[in-house]
């Protein structure tokens, strides 16, 4: 993977080279990185910030970013205003514990917009559907939608799968859908 934020002699100290990308301005720059526009650009003197290039190395004031985690069985996920641990496990439908074992070395009561952290995939068994079709719970599901949309009783599917809260379905859940 292309590191973005390499090493480059010509920043000031309290700063580090990044490498313009396709869609990069320094406002989200700025967001991305916990600075500002006009410090980006105190930094970067006769840089116009109307005609970045791709593959442009600028400065961004502040201390680099730690590389993101491997991130083997699940996806990477980067950090945005108001996220904490327990609001990304509800997302997501993981343990706080399984992210945190997922990102050895994360200080989750320090969590920096624009950080980049692992997300594990949701292990989840899948349930027996002998008389049925397994179905992923998607964003917006409720047992009732489900039940409409496949023409049987939300008291079916509840009986089709022990264990599973009909209240709290969570996104990425393996369900059955009865079909008899």
């Amino acid at each position: 993977m292309e590191n973005r934020y390499e090493a480059m002699q010509a920043c000031p100290s309290g700063s580090f080279a990044y490498t313009i990308r396709s869609g990069d301005t320094f406002f989200l720059l700025a967001r991305r990185f916990n600075t500002t526009v006009e410090a980006i650009m105190r930094i970067n003197p006769g840089v116009d910030p109307n005609r970045l290039q791709i593959g442009q190395r600028i400065c961004i004031p502040g201390v680099m970013p730690p590389p993101a985690p491997p991130c083997p069985n699940g996806f990477l996920y980067t950090i945005r205003s108001g996220d904490t641990l327990f609001r990304l496990s509800q997302q997501f439908g993981v343990s706080v514990d399984a992210i945190i074992r997922a990102n050895p070395g994360i200080d989750p009561n320090r969590l920096q917009i624009g950080q980049r952290i692992c997300i594990p995939s949701a292990v989840t068994p899948t349930p027996p559907c002998p008389n049925g079709f397994l179905y992923v719970v998607r964003s917006g599901d409720t047992l009732f939608r489900l039940s409409q949309q496949f023409g049987v009783s939300v008291d079916v599917i509840i009986r089709a799968n022990p264990g599973v809260d009909p209240n709290n379905l969570q996104i990425g859940q393996i369900i059955c859908i009865p079909t008899f």
